[in-house]
């Protein structure tokens, strides 16, 4: 009786998880950093996989500590705070690229052997054309994200699994659909990455997004697996609800990119 819960908070086991995804992300940065100067991407992969391996390890705690009962209504409203914290940092990442390719728009500069970038964009930059694939694009991840809230609809207030596996299914498919339209205007850009800060300021705001819609792909992939297995119930769905916020986050990251960089940028 001494030992008695007498209380809605779920007090957690020491774990090494914290410890191993610190030393994960650290490795991961050095290795990057080591890549960057020609000494091989190996350092970077291993500590990219130390990551991922702590992702799956600690979140299967997470999935498991849900369906045994441990998250109260006090825990799952803490869960809600930090994913949302977490949200709150990526707009601030996110910040960074907008604000280093408007800083750059406004005031150009450069004279002489510069004057190329005296403009924006720079002389000889072939910018895209926002109203062929980018628009197609915006409309594609935007019925993803219609798909993934017709799958929480249909959880929380019909009950109804075929549809929440249906919703699910649709919004992984079109996310997908979305890399691969955006891996083909990769291909076909008719500027690089290295040379001019129009390209590295494409590339790094573009890149990036198209690296959190791959996670997003991911991340609602394996809710797509919980919800087949029977997880999550009308009450008790805090895994998908991150799911479905932060692919919402992407779609509104798409649209504040495609409004600056793809047509205020190309104008």
């Amino acid at each position: 009786m001494a030992h008695e819960k007498n209380h809605d908070y779920h007090i957690l086991a020491p774990s090494a998880w914290p410890f191993l995804g610190a030393l994960g992300a650290f490795v991961m940065l050095f290795g990057a950093v080591l890549w960057m100067h020609q000494m091989g991407p190996w350092m970077f992969i291993v500590g990219a996989l130390l990551v991922v391996y702590v992702m799956y390890g600690w979140w299967s705690e997470v999935v498991y500590e849900g369906n045994h009962g441990d998250h109260t209504p006090v825990v799952r409203i803490g869960l809600r705070y930090g994913f949302i914290m977490f949200i709150m940092s990526e707009v601030m990442f996110f910040s960074a690229w907008f604000w280093t390719f408007f800083k750059h728009a406004m005031y150009p500069g450069g004279t002489g052997e510069s004057a190329v970038y005296s403009v924006w964009p720079p002389q000889g930059i072939v910018t895209f054309d926002p109203w062929h694939l980018p628009i197609i694009n915006t409309l594609i991840l935007l019925c993803s994200g219609a798909a993934a809230t017709w799958a929480h609809h249909a959880l929380v207030h019909e009950n109804n699994r075929k549809d929440l596996v249906n919703g699910l299914i649709l919004a992984m498919c079109l996310g997908a659909l979305f890399t691969v339209f955006q891996a083909y205007e990769y291909s076909e850009a008719a500027f690089g990455f290295a040379g001019n800060i129009y390209g590295a300021s494409f590339f790094m705001a573009t890149g990036f997004h198209g690296a959190h819609v791959i996670i997003g792909t991911i991340f609602l992939g394996v809710c797509l697996i919980r919800a087949i297995k029977g997880d999550f119930t009308p009450d008790e769905h805090v895994g998908f609800e991150a799911a479905a916020w932060y692919w919402h986050f992407v779609d509104v990251v798409w649209l504040f990119l495609f409004a600056a960089i793809y047509i205020w940028g190309s104008a």
